[in-house]
């Protein structure tokens, strides 16, 4: 159960970490529109109170926040060229 736990923690922190960083990559000049757009859409999607399935129905309330969201996130990490997405993931280190 404490590796469970502790496994679950770090894959939390490694979620946050990237976050910081695409916040950071959705602020650099060098960040193409699309790759903005799609973070954007992403995180307004996940804070929005209506979603493509609503949080009242079992099961799939849940499972679009769970799937969506974190696809639409890696993809838009994947839009990001390596270089700015190298140093927001480095800035992002230092300040945690």
């Amino acid at each position: 159960m404490k590796v469970a736990l502790a496994a679950l923690r770090m894959r939390v922190r490694r979620v946050k970490a990237e976050l910081r960083a695409l916040r950071l990559a959705a602020c650099h000049p060098g960040t193409p529109w699309y790759a903005r757009a799609l973070i954007v859409g992403s995180v307004v999607y996940a804070l929005a109170p209506s979603d493509l399935f609503p949080d009242v129905l079992p099961v799939f309330g849940f499972v679009d926040d769970l799937i969506f969201v974190p696809l639409a996130l890696g993809l838009a990490a994947r839009f990001v060229p390596r270089p700015i997405m190298a140093e927001c993931r480095e800035r992002a280190a230092r300040k945690s």
